[in-house]
């Protein structure tokens, strides 16, 4: 059984369709990642399956359960964190603070803590600093740790290397490969340098609809079909 299965979903914002009819299998374990250019529906993909828009038609579950019409708190609930594109940290509120916010008792595991600032030494240093003062990469670095400060099965992230300077990338792929160890990623990116390095599995997403679904290795290895579905230079 795959740990998340979306069959069929539209979405629609207003007056407009957004998603047609998308379909994709994440299976348990490793990183999934969901491409396609700007606009294709890749974010609004995410906000559907973490119940901020609603889908219909179409069914969405998590471990079998049908999560199409919950609430987000109570997907949140089952598991599954969220890493927004605008990283939704409390710029006045201290590293330490926004991550405490981030439990679901107000009280952080000290391993645990211990296992993020491994990760993310930065976390640290500026552990009593308010976020405003981080600098950009700083700042997605503790978005990231919000959605891993407690135990999670899926973690769905959103451009996460969007205007960072390459050492930091580098730190986050590294990142990104052990939380995935234990935790599902599923990752929406436009740096496919650093989608291929991590993706077992992918989507192209295009136009509201999946449009090819398979193998990151395969699809890393096809030039012409990379050009075809993403009309981007690699």
């Amino acid at each position: 059984m795959s740990l998340l299965s979306l069959k069929s979903v539209r979405t629609d914002i207003g007056q407009y369709a957004v998603l047609h009819d998308v379909s994709f299998e994440v299976p348990e374990g490793g990183v999934f990642v969901l491409l396609g250019r700007n606009g294709a529906g890749k974010t609004t993909t995410l906000r559907s399956i973490m119940g901020l828009w609603t889908p219909s038609p179409g069914s969405i579950t998590f471990r079998g359960q049908d999560i199409t019409a919950m609430h987000t708190a109570d997907i949140a609930r089952l598991g599954i964190a969220y890493v927004p594109e605008n990283m939704g940290i409390f710029g006045t509120l201290t590293v330490d603070e926004n991550l405490v916010l981030a439990t679901a008792t107000g009280r952080i595991d000290p391993d645990r803590l211990k296992w993020v600032h491994g990760l993310f030494p930065a976390l640290e240093t500026f552990r009593d600093k308010q976020a405003w003062s981080l600098s950009g990469g700083q700042k997605q670095m503790l978005s990231v740790a919000r959605a891993i400060i407690e135990p999670r099965d899926l973690i769905l992230i959103d451009e996460p290397t969007k205007g960072l300077a390459p050492s930091i990338v580098d730190a986050m792929a590294e990142a990104f490969r052990e939380i995935a160890e234990t935790s599902t990623i599923l990752l929406v990116e436009q740096n496919f340098g650093f989608a291929k390095k991590l993706g077992r599995d992918m989507a192209v997403i295009d136009d509201g609809r999946v449009v090819h679904a398979g193998s990151m290795a395969e699809f890393a290895a096809d030039r012409a079909l990379q050009d075809r579905l993403l009309s981007l230079s690699m």
